[in-house]
C-alpha cells in the first residue's frame, strides 16, 4: 500500500475525557497520543502552559494535576481524565494576582518570562506542602525547573516573599475567624481563652 492508495482523511481513534481545568468542568474528545500541554494550549487556549524542551527537562510546561506538579509535555491528556488541572491562568482571583504571582513580579524573578509559569506552579505545589520553606526546601522544590536567564536568587527570594505573604493572609483569616467567634468584633486573646 502506498500513500497514493489512501483516499480521504485518516480516522484516528479518540477517547472522551472529563476533567476540571482551573475550576471549569471540561469534556472533550482527544486522541490517546495527544499531550496534556497541547490540549491545554490548543483546545483550551491556555498559553501560560509553555512547551520548551518537550522532554520533561525544563519545567516550562508544569501544571498541577490533583495538586501535584506534573510535566504536561510528558503527560497524555487521557491520563488527566477525572483530574483537577490547575494552570498559571487559574491562580488569579477575579483579576487579582495570586500572592505567588505578585511576589515573582515584585522580586523581578523573571527576565524573558518563558519559564515563569512553570516556576510559579512548582512554587504553588511547594508552598501548599511546605508553607514555611527554607533555602534547601526551595531548591529541592524547584529543582525540576530551569531558567536560562536568571541566577535563580530572585526566584528563591520570590518564593520566600510568597511564603511570607501567604502566611500573613492565613494569619489575617485566622484573626477574622476569631473575630466572628467572639461575636461583637472584639478579638479573643490567648489570656481570655
Amino acid at each position: 500500500m502506498s500513500v497514493n492508495d489512501i483516499s480521504g482523511p485518516l480516522d484516528y481513534p479518540t477517547e472522551e475525557i472529563a476533567l476540571s481545568v482551573n475550576g471549569e468542568e471540561v469534556t472533550a474528545e482527544v486522541e490517546p497520543r495527544h499531550k496534556l500541554s497541547d490540549f491545554l494550549r490548543d483546545a483550551r487556549g491556555l498559553r501560560g502552559v509553555r512547551v520548551g524542551c518537550e522532554h520533561g527537562v525544563c519545567g516550562a510546561c508544569t501544571v498541577l494535576m490533583d495538586g501535584r506538579a506534573v510535566k504536561s509535555c510528558l503527560t497524555y491528556a487521557v491520563q488527566a481524565d477525572g483530574a483537577d488541572i490547575e494552570t498559571v491562568e487559574g491562580l488569579a482571583d477575579d483579576g487579582a494576582l495570586h500572592p505567588i504571582q505578585e511576589s515573582f513580579h515584585e522580586e523581578h524573578a523573571l527576565q524573558c518570562g518563558f519559564c515563569t509559569s512553570g516556576f510559579v506552579m512548582a512554587t504553588k505545589e511547594l508552598l501548599d506542602s511546605e508553607p514555611d520553606p527554607d533555602r534547601d526546601d526551595i531548591e529541592d522544590g524547584l529543582a525540576d525547573n530551569i531558567c536560562r536567564c536568571t541566577g535563580y536568587q530572585n526566584i528563591y527570594d520570590a518564593v520566600l516573599r510568597a511564603a511570607d505573604r501567604m502566611d500573613g493572609e492565613a494569619d489575617d483569616e485566622g484573626a477574622a475567624d476569631d473575630e466572628e467567634a467572639t461575636g461583637d468584633g472584639a478579638t479573643e486573646t490567648e489570656a481570655d481563652r
